[in-house]
């Protein structure tokens, strides 16, 4: 299958394995509100694709999709072969986090891994437990009880803990502390080491960038780029941060190859480099004594925001994008 994207690859490129995950020209429309537009993707065994835009830009309603939860109005789409709204035992090897994970607040973790267990044909509670000890989780108290974080864990070991071979993740890390991430990630590594497709939604870079191996950008419903992780490192601006013995001049980084932005606070200065740093350190090493540099990393956040801004229109479906899929859900 071709993608169609902004920045397709040779089909001769494409993986000849079969994905399992899939969309071609992929649409979903609310009346005259269009949410996803010909959306072309496909998600290989093994691989970790970061799903990024904004809230409301469109992943939730492709989500939805692809889990059957909502019908396309155009296109196809096909999960391990098949199509979830059809084939209902498909869901058994799929691992679902949605964006707004809730059940009966009196239930507590223990019963609800149990009773997500009995729908896929059994409980594998050395797995379970397994879980919830790396994700730090007391599942005996009911959901209701829960903080936030809490009640993200319980969604996450449920969506991991009949080891699917397709985990469709939505937000996942919304609501945990720095260590409980670093676990979730570790798990999300992995689930791929042992082949399972990811699909990752969320809006935070960072922690996309640490576990995905291609990230896929969606703006106003429609796909602006998928590519790998390092071909957008290579766009992406790096930044550098100089500590030296005493006051820098404003000019010393003046019509240096590469520096697109320098800010200069006394001892200190911060550059925005497109390119190689080499001439930026060469430069700097013409000033006052050089005590410190420290790497700020790659900005994808930066190119992010330059991809998604390209163009200036706006789609208007993103404000009733979610109040118009619940109400889909209901018919």
């Amino acid at each position: 299958m071709t993608m169609a994207t902004e920045h397709e690859q040779p089909e001769s490129a494409l993986p000849s394995v079969a994905p399992a995950i899939a969309t071609e020209a992929l649409t979903k429309r609310f009346g005259r509100l269009t949410a996803v537009s010909e959306l072309s993707l496909a998600i290989q065994p093994g691989e970790v694709v970061g799903f990024l835009g904004p809230n409301g830009a469109g992943k939730t309603t492709t989500i939805r999709m692809l889990l059957g939860f909502l019908r396309p109005t155009s296109g196809r789409l096909s999960v391990l072969g098949g199509v979830p709204a059809r084939d209902t035992g498909l869901r058994r090897r799929i691992g679902y986090l949605p964006g707004d994970f809730r059940i009966d607040p009196t239930m507590t973790g223990n019963e609800l891994f149990a009773w997500f267990g009995e729908l896929r044909g059994g409980v594998n509670r050395q797995r379970v437990r397994e879980l919830v000890e790396r994700l730090q989780l007391d599942p005996g108290r009911p959901f209701g009880h829960l903080s936030k974080g809490n009640r993200q864990k319980i969604g996450l070991v449920q969506a991991f803990q009949h080891d699917p071979d397709v985990l469709i993740l939505d937000e996942p890390t919304t609501g945990l502390d720095p260590l409980v991430q670093r676990a979730f990630l570790e798990l999300v590594r992995e689930a791929a080491g042992r082949g399972a497709a990811v699909l990752f939604s969320s809006h935070v870079l960072p922690e996309v960038e640490r576990v995905a191996a291609r990230i896929a950008i969606i703006r106003a419903g429609r796909l602006v780029t998928i590519a790998p992780v390092d071909e957008l490192l290579d766009r992406a601006r790096h930044r550098l941060e100089f500590r030296f013995a005493g006051p820098v001049s404003p000019d010393l980084f003046a019509d240096v190859p590469g520096v697109v932005a320098a800010e200069v606070h006394g001892p200190n200065a911060t550059l925005a480099i497109d390119g190689a740093v080499g001439p930026a350190l060469a430069a700097a090493l013409n000033g006052p004594a050089l005590l410190r540099v420290r790497s700020m990393g790659d900005d994808l956040e930066d190119l992010f925001v330059t991809l998604y801004d390209q163009r200036a229109s706006a789609n208007p479906v993103r404000a009733a994008d979610r109040r118009d899929e619940r109400s889909e859900e209901g018919r």
